[in-house]
């Protein structure tokens, strides 16, 4: 009886994910001091201050609170505030804590002069929230053993540590949790010299060549936002890979911006999305944000987050009582005639 040969071993490769591919490129590009931290020169100055401070008294940093939209800096500032008091970073978030439990996990697990970066500080679930702010002042927590009658609190002692809180939305804190960080550090968008200084430096640790008009260019287009420029100044050197190009050109910077979809004014796919359906499908407004999610097929809360504060900046839309509206720039911009000049907001 004849047995069938064995099928030899296949050796699989399993290609990264692209989301942990640019996650690493971000990681590599991150400054790690505040020397080299472009823009924010009050928050830098600030910030200096407070550490300078810290060290001198040999006492953990104050906690510090890092407020501002996305992409500005704030996880970069949390690892650079623990690098200049040489501690340990411990990462997390405030979607992963859902109980006091798992905070009272973590914070358990520190060790003297540790810094606790909580990323989206305002979605900590309430009982976690109550547990961190008494744990921040008296560097104690309470932990619950059984339930009902019969349940027992026991104290535990925690030792010093530093809190590093990141939020795009500080209004959503709790005043009680607000007023534990000693220093409360605003991130502003940053001025297109400052982005262009940025590029140019993330530019010269890929080993990329550009022209100061390419390095311009990136940073126009960048929507004030050091991320986002660090995303573009990838595209445009791939781009200028694949075309042989060894030094980037404004003119190869504008065309490969314009293939993947990011206009002369940093407005990008959604932006459009959002823009165009106010135009055209609600007469400029006004038009409820859960209506406009819907319409392009975005969430909310990412409409809100991510492509809102960029048009309203910049005057593309209002926001109003009754929704948001557009603006006579957004229907230039479409090149779009206005139903009735007369009656839009802003015009």
């Amino acid at each position: 009886m004849n047995t069938p040969a064995e099928e030899p071993e296949v050796s699989r490769i399993i290609a990264p994910d692209s989301d942990e591919i640019e996650r690493a490129a971000e990681a590599a590009l991150r400054p790690r001091s505040l020397n080299e931290f472009i823009g924010q020169p009050a928050v830098r100055r600030q910030l200096s201050v407070v550490l300078d401070a810290a060290r001198g008294r040999g006492e953990p940093a104050d906690h510090v609170l890092l407020v501002g939209p996305p992409g500005l800096g704030k996880t970069t500032l949390a690892m650079i505030i623990a690098s200049e008091m040489g501690a340990s970073l411990r990462l997390t978030s405030g979607p992963a804590i859902q109980h006091a439990g798992d905070l009272a996990s973590i914070l358990s697990a520190l060790q003297p002069g540790d810094l606790l970066f909580i990323d989206e500080i305002h979605r900590l679930a309430r009982t976690a929230q109550e547990m961190l702010y008494m744990a921040m002042e008296d560097f104690r927590v309470d932990i619950i053993v059984g339930k009902g009658p019969g349940a027992t609190s026991i104290p535990l002692t925690l030792p010093r540590f530093t809190v590093v809180g990141a939020t795009t939305r500080s209004g959503m804190l709790p005043a009680p949790l607000r007023d534990r960080f000693g220093y409360t550090a605003h991130l502003e968008f940053y001025s297109v010299a400052d982005l262009q200084a940025v590029v140019g430096r993330s530019a010269s640790l890929l080993g990329a060549k550009l022209e100061s008009g390419a390095g311009n260019e990136i940073a126009r287009r960048s929507r004030g936002t050091p991320r986002i420029a660090n995303r573009l100044l990838r595209r445009v050197t791939d781009y200028a890979q694949v075309a042989g190009e060894l030094t980037v050109s404004q003119k190869s910077a504008s065309n490969a911006l314009e293939l993947f979809e990011v206009d002369a004014l940093g407005l990008d796919r959604l932006d459009r999305a959002v823009l165009e359906a106010m135009c055209r499908l609600y007469g400029g407004g006004p038009v409820g944000l859960s209506t406009l999610a819907h319409t392009v097929g975005e969430e909310a809360e990412t409409l809100e987050t991510v492509a809102e504060p960029y048009l309203v900046r910049h005057g593309f839309i209002v926001r109003t009582s009754r929704g948001r509206v557009a603006t006579q720039k957004t229907w230039a911009h479409l090149s779009l005639v206005p139903p009735e000049p007369d009656a839009l907001f802003g015009a």
